[in-house]
């Protein structure tokens, strides 16, 4: 058993086989005691994010499926089904704590649009902060790719680099990730800490069931995903009592996969990787802030902009000779931003007839050169 800091924000993920027992229908039981640790996690002050497979899995059991289907419109038709009962059951069960839940239904390119990302971010940021619990699915009934190759492990870590939560936590049908198969080696001992890094982990990772689409290896790619953001990962038994609630204490009864990098630092290397779409040209004072305040761009700053690009893009920054000073994602598209150059923050509104945001670009999606 391990010590651990969990923070303050965490995305906890529930994995099909588990959440339905094999297929054979939604446990209540498991999901009342998994919301009700979620409730003492809220009382605490911690925020959390869940993050919920079994659309497809309940769909198959209340339509009297007793295989995955291989059509993508029948599984669409499936997940189409399940998702109302998987919904009903979660708000059934935080409404015995008088709280709130929503539903949002992403597709992985979501989280890899800059704009759309930009747009996810924000809604779930705005429900955390009303103390709302949001619970995400992968949208199968529309985007056929992610009912064929999807897997909510990953949607799960991107979320957690999408909201900058400190903890993932995917609750699982085992005990965490083994040294071997269990089935096969006898003496397969549980993985109790590891760098998320460590090339070895591939090695020990096995597929998913027939209900569940992700197995170990999808946990462990994911726990890469949410260290590029900083957060630690958890594999752990979702049918352990209480073990959300024994994390919050800080024990870990499963396996921590530790993120190698500060949050800051990994975020920054991660948006270093997009490409250019547009330049700002920027001012002696905002180019000083940016270097030696490490604050945000504001729009009074910009001299001029050029290039296409829309909410979300990274752009490039430079001085008025022409020397790079960083790039960041703008928080406004080219178009606007053009009717923005000089002018004050509290002006924005009155230009464009709305805010996005205070800041052209934040701080924390800026990259010194």
């Amino acid at each position: 058993m391990n010590d651990f800091s969990a923070g303050r924000t965490w995305v906890i993920k529930v994995g099909s086989s588990l959440l339905t027992n094999h297929g054979e229908g939604i446990d209540h039981s498991l999901v009342q005691g998994w919301v009700d640790d979620i409730a003492v996690l809220l009382e605490r002050g911690i925020r959390v994010v869940l993050v919920s497979s079994g659309a497809v899995a309940e769909g198959m059991q209340r339509l009297g499926f007793a295989d995955r289907p291989h059509s993508e419109h029948v599984l669409q038709a499936v997940a189409a089904v399940g998702q109302m009962s998987l919904i009903q059951i979660y708000e059934s069960a935080f409404q015995q704590h008088s709280l709130h839940t929503a539903q949002i239904l992403l597709t992985h390119d979501d989280l890899r649009s800059r704009q759309r990302y930009l747009n996810a971010r924000n809604t779930l940021k705005q429900l955390l902060d009303l103390g709302v619990v949001p619970v995400v699915n992968e949208n199968d009934t529309v985007v056929t790719d992610e009912i064929r190759f999807g897997d909510n492990d990953t949607l799960a870590a991107l979320v957690a680099n999408l909201i900058e939560a400190e903890t993932l936590l995917l609750l699982t049908d085992q005990r965490g990730l083994m040294s071997a198969n269990p089935a096969e080696v006898s003496d397969a001992e549980l993985i109790r800490e590891m760098p998320a890094s460590e090339r070895k982990l591939d090695g020990m990772a096995g597929e998913g069931s027939a209900f569940g689409r992700g197995g170990m290896k999808t946990k462990v790619n994911a726990a890469r995903i949410a260290a590029r953001s900083g957060a630690s990962t958890i594999i752990a038994s979702g049918r352990k009592e209480h073990v959300i609630g024994a994390l919050a204490d800080g024990h870990v009864d499963g396996t921590l996969l530790t993120a190698d990098r500060e949050a800051i630092v990994a975020r920054k290397q991660w948006l270093a990787t997009l490409p250019v779409r547009g330049k700002l040209t920027l001012d002696g004072g905002a180019c000083r802030v940016l270097k030696k305040e490490g604050r945000s761009l504001l729009s009074v700053g910009v001299v001029q902009s050029s290039g296409s690009y829309t909410r979300g893009d990274l752009v490039v920054c430079v001085d008025e000779a022409g020397l790079e000073i960083g790039r960041g994602l703008s928080n406004y598209g080219s178009l606007d931003v053009q009717k923005l150059c000089r002018v004050s923050s509290d002006r924005i509104e009155s230009i464009l007839g709305f805010v996005a945001e205070e800041e052209l670009i934040h701080r924390d999606n800026f990259i010194l050169a």
